[in-house]
């Protein structure tokens, strides 16, 4: 899609961290924006700043776990600008700690965003890119997911199912004669509201409370995202690829050392090697 002024983009986790970053970015391109995000007042305040900046923007309050929320979300699309052209399946949420130790509720949230977020996205707005045969979806996976940190398991496990899901999605595009692209976005650390993804557990998924081996994970989480690169940069990077139909999205340099260690691992019949959490 190499012109995206006048294009409709739909961006989930849209009021804050990449996802509105993106939305700036696209805005600034002349695209017009259709903007979801479970947290109301943070994206209202991120639509209402965009609109003031000239920006056309619809705002929809959207738990992307529940495909028909994400119907909906298709639908005011399509009801405000009549057309999408890009999609970016960016909401996410981070649960960590030692795998043994992870509840049942934590699995089933962090699947349900990670995860079944991208797979409810990818089904209900890729039969409209195919049918017009113009378009391109960008899914926010991580280095997570190329790679597998320790302490990271469930987030790892979303990570690694949209590297795969976009690998398949393009392919199945090619295989079919589609003009749509694919792009998989595999960033390091940002500096993003990921490390208090704990403001939106749902009532149902109790936290780990006052564990200390939690509370020691979550500092170290919080330290690295507070050292990450800024989301902007993450935000040029995808509206380039957009614009040149490039698939894998890396943001940090050491990026292709770390998936090169763990390929090296498997080609090479080793154990798996010591992993930084990225």
């Amino acid at each position: 899609m190499k012109t995206v002024r006048g294009k409709v983009a739909v961006i989930t986790g849209g009021a804050s961290g990449i996802g509105r970053s993106v939305a700036e970015r696209a805005a600034a391109e002349g695209m017009k924006l259709v903007l979801a995000d479970i947290e109301e007042g943070a994206l209202k305040l991120t639509a209402d700043a965009l609109t003031s900046s000239g920006a056309e923007v619809e705002a929809v309050v959207t738990d992307v776990s529940e495909g028909s929320d994400v119907e909906a979300l298709r639908d005011r699309a399509l009801e405000r600008f009549g057309a999408v052209h890009l999609v970016h399946n960016n909401a996410g949420v981070g649960v960590g700690g030692p795998l043994w130790t992870v509840s049942e509720a934590d699995w089933k949230w962090i699947l349900g965003v990670n995860l079944w977020g991208v797979v409810h996205g990818i089904r209900t707005f890729v039969p409209l890119l195919v049918e017009q045969d113009e378009g391109h979806v960008v899914n926010t996976a991580s280095m997570a997911g190329l790679t597998s940190p320790a302490f990271l398991g469930p987030y790892n496990a979303t990570k690694h199912a949209v590297t795969t899901i976009s690998e398949t999605l393009y392919r199945d595009l090619q295989s079919t004669g589609s003009s749509v692209g694919v792009s998989v976005l595999c960033p390091g650390f940002v500096r993003t509201g990921i490390a208090e993804s704990e403001r939106n557990r749902p009532q149902w998924a109790p936290g780990p409370g006052d564990d200390p081996a939690a509370g020691v994970l979550r500092d170290a989480i919080h330290q690295l995202v507070a050292g990450g690169i800024e989301p902007g940069v993450v935000a040029d990077r995808v509206l380039d690829a957009v614009r040149t139909d490039t698939f894998y999205i890396l943001t940090h340099d050491d990026s292709r050392s770390m998936v090169e260690t763990r390929m090296d691992d498997i080609l090479e019949g080793r154990s798996p090697s010591d992993m930084p959490i990225v």
